[in-house]
């Protein structure tokens, strides 16, 4: 059976596949990745018509097994030497002078490697905070650049419709928003009513646009009017 699975903090896709695990959605389960073992969560059944959905490029691999009561408490564990570890390498951080905001430190299940998720306004030379945060951590560190959406899908926050940010819970990729959408929505265009926590426009405004540009007669005709 093959399934598409989440993993990793990003929420990265992949096809694993398992000869004999059945599983359901929400499942979670040990996945090999080519960053090494790793918690994923099954979203679905692999079938044809999903997969050609997904971009390319996406990870294609097997499960390892379904996440017994023993993974769960290393995956707790792991979580929690997280929060340490991007104490101790903000600290690494500062002390060499790099401009960078660590944003969120990553273990893989395995422990074969660290990702380490950061902000910067441009291009940075971590070279030789890598090779510091190697030696002390004993394991393969990688620095991965992230924008400001991106940010948000590490920092758990609630939007105004009461429920955790889209980017936060569910959206994979990041979709195209432009002002235009909310002119074609009439929504308001004052900027603290139509941004999101990251500051940049919100991504459900492209939620309704396909409504808007392909059926515009359909919204826009007038209500027929009551029966007495």
């Amino acid at each position: 059976m093959k399934y598409v699975v989440h993993y990793g903090a990003m929420r990265l896709l992949g096809v694993f596949s398992h000869a004999d695990l059945v599983c359901r959605y929400g499942s979670r389960v040990i996945v090999k990745t080519p960053r090494g073992q790793e918690v994923g969560t099954v979203r679905c059944e692999a079938v044809p018509e999903v997969v050609e959905k997904l971009e390319s490029g996406f990870v294609e691999s097997r499960i390892l097994r379904s996440m017994t009561d023993m993974d769960e408490m290393e995956y707790q564990r792991l979580q929690q030497i997280e929060k340490k570890s991007l104490d101790r390498c903000q600290q690494v951080v500062d002390e060499m002078k790099i401009g960078m905001e660590l944003i969120r430190v990553e273990h893989t299940f395995g422990g074969e490697r660290m990702i380490l998720y950061y902000t910067a306004e441009g291009r940075v030379d971590f070279r030789e905070l890598v090779k510091v945060l190697a030696v002390e951590f004993d394991m393969r560190v990688e620095m991965r650049q992230i924008n400001v959406r991106e940010k948000m899908k590490l920092l758990p926050s609630v939007g105004e419709c009461g429920r955790e940010v889209c980017c936060g819970c569910f959206l994979h990729e990041t979709p195209a928003v432009s002002i235009k959408m909310a002119k074609l929505q009439r929504v308001t265009l004052d900027p603290a009513k139509i941004s999101g926590h990251c500051g940049r426009l919100k991504c459900c405004l492209r939620y309704e646009h396909d409504n808007y540009t392909e059926k515009p007669k359909k919204i826009s005709a007038p209500r027929p009017p009551k029966e007495d």
